[in-house]
């Protein structure tokens, strides 16, 4: 019983962190639906008007017979536009839907899985691997390598693969100086930002004052503000009032805020901006889901003594034995040293605990044998751990309660 206690799966702990599995899905699904909306509303207004007064000056013989047909082929023209860009989404919805049902299928093989010690569960382990590594090579830009992977383990629909790309060519164009891609990324998903407040338009519009003012150019600066950037000061009225500023301060200037605002580091301010603010639309942590399975699993093995000055580690000089933890081994040792240890309700000891003068416990037949291979003489026990040596009769038994 006790065996299957500890082997038994859990498979709801395994979900938390497989969340923007299904979410991200589901907010693409919802961008594309709204899109769509927003295409027949914009048509169905430009076309509703034109086909009134073509019906009307028709009946009353205002407009010529070659007009009507002129003005009738233009509306058809328009509504095969609007057809072909619906194909187009319904072609995204049906992707959407064939990537949704494969990962629910991935999420329902785990809950098949009785035991940790399946053999499915290292397979199913080593798939979520893959997807984890894949989305740490998108997240830090390398999209041809991430997706050459996906290809090989054969899990493309379980990746996002051209969600991160976009992300990472419209971040790089921002690190490069230039907000157009920027700006046709906040005007294709202005309806989804919107009811966030989200600031980053009005920062951006804000960065191309600011280079028009860099140039010298404050005729163009002042109609740029005028236009995009006192229509925000209800919302934003003390960055309002500092771009006001800029017009009376020199790119060279030494006055702050107004030298940070000219600096080119509000790039990388932007690029940043613009990174968070595209994964709060589609739902998506800001840190690598690796490096949160890393920190959980690193975290759930250390214990206080993982990092004392006595822990059995190879990187350790002041040990004299070597351990299987494998948080005091030299490649995790230092990634888990900032990270906090977990509270263990239950803990191991061996059968015949004792305790040492200097308060560490260890099994008696283990320390006596150790003892006895280290050439002590009989009655001297060592701490394999400090390499102190004390009396045996200097040990205590040790009871649990």
């Amino acid at each position: 019983m006790a065996e299957f206690t500890t082997t038994k799966l859990n498979p709801e702990s395994h979900l938390l962190l497989d969340q923007p599995l299904l979410r991200l899905p589901v907010e693409l699904s919802r961008k594309n639906f709204k899109i769509a909306a927003l295409h027949v509303e914009h048509d169905k207004k430009a076309l509703l008007g034109p086909l009134k007064s073509t019906a009307n000056d028709s009946l009353s013989r205002k407009r010529s017979t070659s007009e009507t047909l002129e003005s009738l082929d233009n509306m058809i023209s328009r509504m095969k536009n609007l057809k072909r860009k619906m194909e187009g989404f319904h072609e995204e919805e049906k992707t959407i839907r064939r990537q949704t049902r494969q990962r629910l299928q991935h999420l329902h093989d785990l809950y098949q899985i009785p035991s940790l010690a399946d053999v499915k569960y290292d397979e199913w382990s080593r798939l979520r691997l893959d997807r984890l590594m894949v989305d740490y090579l998108l997240r830090n830009g390398y999209g041809d390598s991430a997706r050459a992977l996906a290809k090989e383990k054969g899990i493309e629909d379980l990746v996002d693969v051209d969600v991160f790309v976009q992300c990472h060519k419209v971040e790089e164009s921002l690190r490069r100086g230039s907000t157009q891609e920027c700006l046709a990324w906040c005007s294709d998903h202005r309806e989804l930002t919107r009811k966030t407040n989200n600031t980053l338009e009005f920062e951006l519009r804000l960065q191309q004052f600011i280079e028009l003012r860099r140039k010298g150019l404050l005729l163009e600066a002042r109609q740029h503000a005028q236009r995009y950037i006192t229509t925000n000061t209800e919302t934003n009225t003390p960055e309002v009032h500092r771009a006001a500023g800029l017009l009376a301060y020199p790119p060279n200037t030494r006055i702050e805020p107004y030298r940070t605002m000219y600096s080119q580091s509000r790039w990388d301010f932007l690029s940043n901006l613009f990174v968070k603010t595209h994964h709060d639309l589609f739902a998506l942590p800001e840190r690598p889901l690796l490096h949160i399975a890393l920190s959980a699993g690193l975290s759930a093995l250390k214990t206080p003594s993982c990092h004392s000055k006595y822990a059995s580690s190879s990187s350790n000089a002041s040990s004299s034995t070597t351990t299987v933890c494998p948080i005091c081994s030299t490649e995790l040792n230092e990634l888990a040293r900032n990270l906090r240890h977990v509270q263990h309700n239950k803990s191991s000891v061996e059968h015949d605990p004792v305790v040492l003068p200097n308060g560490r416990v260890y099994g008696r037949d283990r320390l006596l044998e150790m003892s006895a291979k280290v050439g002590l003489e009989e009655g001297r026990i060592k701490d394999p751990t400090t390499s102190e040596v004390f009396d045996a009769s200097q040990i205590r038994k040790v009871f649990i309660s």
